[in-house]
């Protein structure tokens, strides 16, 4: 991609340089700023999220009553001021409101709005915004309109700000597509790793073996070796850790796991210390070897759990959203973990939940009594050998995948950043017909859920 044939020096550090027939402005010549309070009875609320704006979800968290929301207009630039949000803005494409927290201008000349998204969203303006953040939190502040006015950005002429809009929609969209393949690809390897635990936890992966009916509805049949057995019988839960306590001193730092120590893969986080005297009541316990479950909706249903034969300290303490499973002589820890995670025990585990919605948990008698085949620990430690190095595939696999995606969203963001501050000229690009294709949500929490009295009116 070729560059502009001349450039101008600006003493605008973030810039550096534009194309010299560029002008640069301050933010408060361009924009003012609505700080005009609504209800969101009044006016829809809006998210304002790393995909630009959007409808807020029915699910989310709202405001108090009162007009104690921010109006937004259709063409309005919401960014939200705090640091811990950082690329949380966009143009809006209808009218609504947001929490205080957030910064609304309203162009006040004929700008593409197309292209002050992209530019006020791109990487090198974002980092510039919240360099002028301020607060007393550690890693987390606030930037205030008051500094925002004061940064100059980048202005072609207009019929230069659409060709860049044109090109940026052709080319991003191109490169959506891509990572919307990539991510169905995951999907699909993801489904695939269920269907081998699947197949290994529940039914053995030897073919050949002599089978019988295992008398359990949903399981079918199982290998003639196995002993159907509840998991009663092979495992205790919420086991006590108090003949271990016994033995540290009160200040003996301990691993601790918060919910989101614990992934969805059975990936644990053991980073987390705290002194026993302040987590020794209060919270669920475990030890080494152990296996934790996620008892709680949607935690449950996702495979939230993991099997603690890795645990930095001989015990732990952790939310009390935990239950804790402890294998006997009668099986081996890391294959009770994958029994937990196997599709029927989530699914039939999600029907019998109990609790009003959003905090739906599942009970300690349905774990005791899941009831499936179970082999001797020799084929047992056989299929798990068999079951890692399968997963292992698929993971590298799914890995892979993951780094292209990575490296396809950092040259979209190396294209945006050079094409809107003019490092790149798309002048006489000619752009045909195309598919328009937005980014694809991150369905992360939205920025709503922090309500107006966490933050004051940013002026």
């Amino acid at each position: 991609m070729r560059a502009y044939s001349e450039y101008s020096q600006i003493d605008v550090k973030w810039l550096g340089v534009i194309p010299s027939h560029w002008d640069c402005e301050k933010i408060g010549a361009l924009f003012t700023q609505r700080k005009e309070k609504v209800s969101d009875k009044d006016f829809a609320p809006l998210s304002v999220t790393k995909n630009g704006i959007l409808p807020q979800l029915s699910n989310a968290a709202k405001s108090n009553d009162g007009d104690n929301r921010k109006l937004v207009r259709t063409g309005d630039f919401v960014i939200n001021s705090r640091s811990d949000r950082k690329g949380s803005c966009g143009v809006s494409s209808s009218d609504g409101s947001v929490s205080l927290i957030n910064i609304v201008l309203t162009p006040r000349q004929d700008l593409n709005s197309r292209y002050v998204h992209y530019l006020l969203r791109s990487q090198p303006f974002s980092e510039e915004y919240y360099r002028y953040g301020r607060g007393i939190v550690a890693d987390l502040w606030t930037t205030r309109y008051s500094e925002m006015k004061n940064i100059y950005i980048p202005i072609p002429p207009r019929s230069e700000q659409d060709q860049i809009v044109c090109y940026l929609d052709w080319q991003v969209s191109k490169i959506n597509k891509l990572i919307a393949a990539k991510k169905k690809q995951i999907v699909f390897l993801k489904e695939c790793r269920k269907a081998v635990i699947d197949t290994a936890i529940l039914h053995g992966m030897n073919k050949h073996t002599e089978e019988k009916d295992s008398g359990v509805y949903w399981l079918g049949r199982i290998p003639a070796s196995w002993e159907v057995l509840s998991l009663r019988r092979i495992c205790s839960i919420n086991a006590s850790i108090s003949h271990l306590i016994k033995k540290l001193p009160s200040d003996e730092l301990v691993v601790f796991l918060p919910m989101e120590s614990v992934s969805t893969e059975g990936i644990v986080d053991c980073s987390q210390k705290k002194p026993l005297h302040e987590v020794r009541t209060g919270y669920s316990s475990f030890a080494r070897n152990d296996v934790v479950v996620a008892k709680i909706t949607p935690c449950f249903e996702n495979g939230k759990g993991a099997c603690l034969d890795k645990l930095d300290t001989e015990i732990g303490f952790g939310t009390t959203e935990f239950i804790n499973i402890r294998a006997s002589e009668k099986v081996l820890p890391q294959y009770l973990y994958y029994i937990t995670i196997t599709q029927p025990f989530r699914i039939l585990g999600a029907e019998v939940m109990t609790g009003s919605a959003g905090q739906k948990r599942i009970s300690t008698d349905f774990i005791k009594n899941f009831t499936l085949g179970i082999p001797d620990i020799k084929e047992q430690q056989e299929l798990l050998n068999i079951l890692n190095d399968n997963l292992l595939k698929i993971d590298n696999a799914i890995q892979l995948v993951a780094s292209t995606i990575d490296k396809l969203q950092e040259y979209r963001t190396r294209l945006i950043s050079d094409a809107v501050t003019g490092q790149i000229d798309v002048r006489d690009i000619v752009i045909p017909e195309y598919e328009y294709v937005e980014e694809e949500s991150n369905d992360e929490p939205d920025d709503t859920l922090i309500e107006d009295n966490e933050g004051m009116e940013l002026s």
